[in-house]
C-alpha cells in the first residue's frame, strides 16, 4: 500500500532538510555551530522575550522587569500612534479601511492565476490602481463630507503603516509602466532618445534615495514658479516613482535582452507591427522571467519607504519615533517598539516573496504546457 502524495511530499521535504543540514561535511559544521548558539543563547532570549515579558500596558511593571524581560506593553499602549501616525483618533476607521484596501489590492494584483487563461497584466494593474485611488480617497476625504465622517484630512496628518503602503505601492504601480516604456525606448528608439534615456537612468541610479527625496522636498519648491509648490507627499511620491523607474527599466531591459532574437523576427515575418510584437510576444515573456527581480525591487521599495522620515513624513518608522521619543515614560522601551515594526516589515517582505514565488511557479507551469 503506497503512501498518499501529500505524505510523500512531506517526507521528501523532511529528507531534503536533513540532507541540507548534514551533507556535505561543511554543512554539518555550520549546523553544529547554529545548534550550539541556539543552545547557549536560546533559553535566555526566550526568557526575555516571553516568560519574563510584560504584555499589559503597565509602565510600573515594565520598569520593574527592565533589563530582565521585554515590555510588549509599549505596543499595547502606543499601537494606534505607531500604526496610524497623527491621523485624528475619531477618524481612525478611515486609515484602517485604507490599509485593508491597499493590502487587498496588492494581494489581488499578485495572486497567482487559477485558470489557464489567468488574469491579464492590465487587469492586475487596474485592480492595484483602483485600490490606491480608494485608499487616497479614504485618507484625504472630500470637502463638505464631514457629516459622513469623510471630511478632509491634510496630508501632514497621514502616517504609519497606511503611508508606508501607499508610497511604496503607488510608486511601484506608476514605475512599472514607465520602466517598461524606458526599457523599450532604449532598445527601439533613435540614437538621441536612447542616449538621453541612458543618461537619465544612470543619473538617477547614481544618486542615493535620500538625495532624491531631499531634492523633491526642499529644492524643488525653490525652482517651482509661483508661491506654492505641489504637496510634499506628492513630491515624495514622484521622487520615489522616478527612483523605482530607473531600476525597473534596467530589470525589464535585461529580461528583453534574454529573449531569443528569433521571436522578434518571427513576429515581424507574420506582419505584426513592432508595438504588437512587444505587447503580445516579448514583454509577457520578459516580465515572467524577471518576476524574482521585480519582486526584489518591490521589497526594496517597501523598505526604502522608511527613508521618507528624513523629510518629515511620519511613516511606520517615523511614527514609532513620534510615539516614543516625546514620552519619557515609554521612551526606554524603544527596542520593543523597533522589534514590533521589524516584524511588520518582515511580514510584508515575506508575503511579497511568497506571492512572487507562487506567481512565478504558476506562470512557469502555464508556459510549460
Amino acid at each position: 500500500m503506497t503512501a498518499p502524495p501529500s505524505r510523500r511530499r512531506l517526507w521528501q521535504r523532511v529528507i531534503g532538510l536533513l540532507r541540507a543540514c548534514f551533507w556535505p561535511p561543511w554543512a554539518l559544521g555550520v549546523s553544529g555551530m547554529v545548534a550550539a548558539l541556539a543552545w547557549a543563547w536560546g533559553p535566555a532570549l526566550l526568557d526575555w522575550a516571553w516568560w519574563s515579558a510584560v504584555w499589559r500596558p503597565d509602565a510600573e511593571a515594565c520598569q520593574a522587569v527592565r533589563g530582565q524581560g521585554a515590555c510588549w506593553g509599549v505596543v499595547a499602549e502606543k499601537h494606534r500612534l505607531i500604526l496610524l501616525g497623527r491621523y485624528p483618533q475619531e477618524l481612525a476607521w478611515r486609515p484602517v479601511l485604507a490599509t485593508v484596501l491597499l493590502l487587498g489590492a496588492v494581494a489581488g494584483a499578485l495572486w497567482p492565476p487559477a485558470a489557464a487563461g489567468g488574469t491579464s497584466m492590465g487587469r492586475r494593474v487596474g485592480l492595484a490602481v483602483c485600490g490606491l485611488c480608494g485608499a487616497v480617497f479614504l485618507l484625504h476625504g472630500w470637502p463638505g463630507a464631514q457629516a459622513w465622517g469623510l471630511g478632509v484630512v491634510e496630508t501632514d496628518r497621514w502616517g504609519g503603516l497606511p503611508l508606508s503602503l501607499l508610497l511604496s505601492a503607488g510608486a511601484l504601480v506608476a514605475a512599472l509602466p514607465l520602466g517598461t516604456a524606458v526599457a523599450v525606448g532604449r532598445r527601439e528608439g533613435g540614437p538621441v532618445l536612447r542616449r538621453v534615456l541612458a543618461w537619465g537612468v544612470e543619473l538617477v541610479r547614481g544618486l542615493p534615495l535620500v538625495a532624491v527625496l531631499f531634492t523633491a522636498s526642499f529644492l524643488f519648491p525653490l525652482w517651482w514658479p509661483g508661491a506654492t509648490a505641489p504637496d510634499v507627499l506628492l513630491r515624495v511620491w514622484l521622487a520615489m516613482t522616478l527612483f523605482a523607474t530607473a531600476y525597473l527599466s534596467e530589470t525589464i531591459r535585461a529580461g528583453l535582452q534574454a529573449l531569443e532574437v528569433g521571436q522578434q523576427l518571427a513576429g515581424a515575418s507574420l506582419g505584426l507591427p513592432r508595438r504588437a510584437i512587444y505587447r503580445w510576444i516579448l514583454l509577457p515573456q520578459a516580465l515572467i522571467r524577471m518576476v524574482p527581480a521585480l519582486v526584489n525591487s518591490a521589497i526594496g521599495l517597501f523598505k526604502d519607504s522608511a527613508l521618507v522620515t528624513v523629510v518629515s513624513l511620519y511613516e511606520l518608522t517615523g511614527s514609532l519615533g513620534l510615539a516614543l521619543q516625546g514620552d519619557p515614560v515609554w521612551r526606554p522601551f524603544l527596542l520593543e517598539g523597533t522589534l514590533f515594526i521589524t516584524a511588520l516589515y518582515f511580514a510584508g517582505c515575506a508575503g511579497l516573496s511568497a506571492a512572487g514565488r507562487a506567481l512565478e511557479a504558476r506562470w512557469t507551469l502555464r508556459r510549460g504546457r
